[in-house]
């Protein structure tokens, strides 16, 4: 028999026509809360779409029609206000389910992925577990790993050092999941397994290690997305962690490994670890990207974005109108009637911006609106107004292109009348501290650079001439910037470098090495991350970057 996508086609007509009756009857239903009989009507019609999408073989869009008719059995009739959050599920799931059988019919290709969120939106309403982003992924989880060079310090100091990484970890941890700069958090906590696979690479619980440092990276190259999935998958990381840590038999739940190797096979990243992972766990590129599968379910729960862009493009062409009732005016060949209608036309953009969120630039027309009326009661319109006007419009017609990429952004606060000296002092430093910032991230990149190649030149104090030189000017920055805490840690790393490795006959331990990296890491991440500019965030980054300096042996000031 065929079956699948193939086979959509032979019954197209009667599971359309059953799925319309569905919604039909639901919709009735939400209606008419008390009258039951709809409700069974529904639920009729949903049992007959599940078995002729088992029948063919749809095993995505069976699950999605099986979740759909468990709660619609659920719910009662007469149901309450209690119960809208079920009702309002179930009419997107099976709005999704018609697109995406449509979608099915016309590419010949499944790709049940798709499905998962509106599954998951319908669990959640229904109080039930989501399911993993893997859940349509396959792997053998047995693979074993090729054995590396073991560490060389004791059980307690690894579990000791394993608790100082795990605290990088959580740092960045907590910075994805706030998404403040998620890149960088995401890079600290990929440094952090990594050296914590270092510790334990050869131990069964290194292999947790492993495949999340694996996961990590092809989070950061792949530009995966920050969902909220994956903020729970690295959260349950940092739990698995602190167990591996307690326990020398520790071993990674297999749902765990599946979920990390979901998206190392995801994201088809290059990168060093997880090009080794997806050899080992034989894992192929799947059919779609991160982005591939966001832009489909949105297409497929639409129709929001596209009505956002058919608004965009409605009110573009008003301000097209408008920019040309204004070249009138500053021809001078503007009509009375004309100016009457430019005051309609500006009133009901402000309206209309309101209302899709763009409140600020909503406000720019509305404060033009009495101005604009004057001169249509007979004032003129001098050229300061109509500049006034124009940058109001030009300033409207930017806010309005991010309606097309399905967002609200506001505009940074505007100076008050008055104030725009003090407005230009402050924009003027905030530009200077930016300056200083850059110049500091890439003192300390350049710091971690040479270390990586003294380490592999065994040994070669070429490699830091001039390191010691550049992290005290990263100091002065920072002191500059207000960050005395941090300039005093740049301050020990740089005497670190000068005392243990340019005038020092021996060369200090990779693990001592790599515990100053760690330190460079953290403070860089403090900048990167913004962590300076969030005084909650600071304090922890910094008692991070404490603990790696205090671990080279260093006096750390409280």
């Amino acid at each position: 028999m065929v079956t699948g996508a193939t086979s959509l086609s032979m019954v197209r007509d009667e599971l359309f026509v059953t799925m319309e009756e569905a919604e039909q009857s639901l919709e009735h239903f939400i209606a008419e809360r008390n009258n039951g009989s709809l409700l069974q009507q529904a639920v009729e019609s949903l049992h007959q779409v599940r078995g002729t999408l088992n029948l063919i073989e749809l095993a995505g869009a069976e699950l999605l029609a099986q979740e759909i008719l468990q709660q619609a059995t659920d719910i009662p009739a007469g149901a309450g206000a209690e119960r809208d959050g079920q009702l309002s599920a179930l009419s997107n799931a099976l709005h999704v389910l018609r697109r995406y059988l449509e979608n099915v019919e016309a590419s010949r290709q499944e790709m049940p992925e798709l499905l998962l969120p509106a599954i998951n939106d319908l669990r959640q309403a229904g109080a039930q577990p989501p399911l993993p982003e893997s859940f349509f992924f396959s792997a053998r989880l047995d693979q074993p790993r090729p054995r590396i060079a073991a560490s060389t310090l004791d059980s307690a100091a690894r579990v000791e050092e394993g608790r100082r990484l795990r605290h990088m970890y959580q740092v960045g941890l907590l910075g994805f999941i706030r998404e403040q700069s998620i890149q960088a958090s995401l890079k600290l906590m990929a440094r952090a397994v990594a050296r914590l696979d270092s510790l334990f690479a050869n131990d069964p619980r290194g292999r947790l290690c492993w495949v999340a440092a694996a996961a990590l990276e092809a989070q950061v190259e792949g530009q995966l997305l920050a969902r909220k999935s994956r903020k729970q998958l690295f959260s349950r990381v940092d739990r698995e962690l602190k167990q591996l840590l307690a326990n020398p038999q520790y071993e990674v739940p297999r749902s765990l490994l599946k979920e990390l190797l979901y998206l190392v096979a995801l994201a088809d990243s290059r990168g060093s670890l997880a090009s080794e992972v997806r050899n080992v766990f034989g894992l192929t590129p799947l059919p779609f990207t991160d982005q591939m599968l966001e832009d489909e379910y949105q297409r497929l729960s639409g129709p929001g974005q596209a009505v956002m862009r058919s608004l965009s493009t409605a009110i573009r062409e008003e301000l097209a109108s408008v920019k040309d009732s204004l070249d009138l005016l500053g021809r001078g060949t503007a009509q009375p009637e004309s100016l009457v209608t430019l005051h309609a036309q500006l009133g009901k953009l402000a309206k209309t911006l309101g209302m899709v969120g763009l409140s600020s630039a909503g406000n720019a027309l509305q404060v033009q609106l009495p101005i604009v009326a004057s001169w249509s009661e007979g004032a003129s319109a001098d050229g300061d107004a109509l500049n006034k006007l124009a940058d109001a419009v030009l300033y409207v017609e930017g806010m309005v292109a991010s309606l097309e990429r399905g967002g609200r952004h506001e505009p940074r606060p505007q100076a008050q009348p008055g104030q725009e000296a003090e407005s230009f002092a402050s924009h003027q430093l905030t530009e200077a501290r930016i300056v200083v910032i850059d110049e500091a991230k890439a003192g300390l990149a350049l710091a971690k650079r040479a270390i990586t190649a003294y380490l592999e030149s065994n040994g070669d104090k070429m490699h830091l001439a001039n390191v010691p030189f550049s992290l005290q000017a990263v100091r002065g920055g920072l002191w500059f910037l207000g960050q005395e805490r941090a300039a005093l840690l740049v301050g020990s790393c740089a005497d670190y470098i000068q005392t243990q490795m340019l005038e020092s006959q021996q060369m200090p331990s990779e693990q001592m090495l790599e515990t100053l990296a760690d330190a460079l890491t953290s403070l860089e991440y403090f900048l990167e991350g913004g962590a300076m500019l969030r005084r909650d965030s600071e304090s922890s980054v910094l008692d991070l970057a404490a603990e790696s300096v205090r671990a080279l042996g260093l006096p750390v000031a409280a």
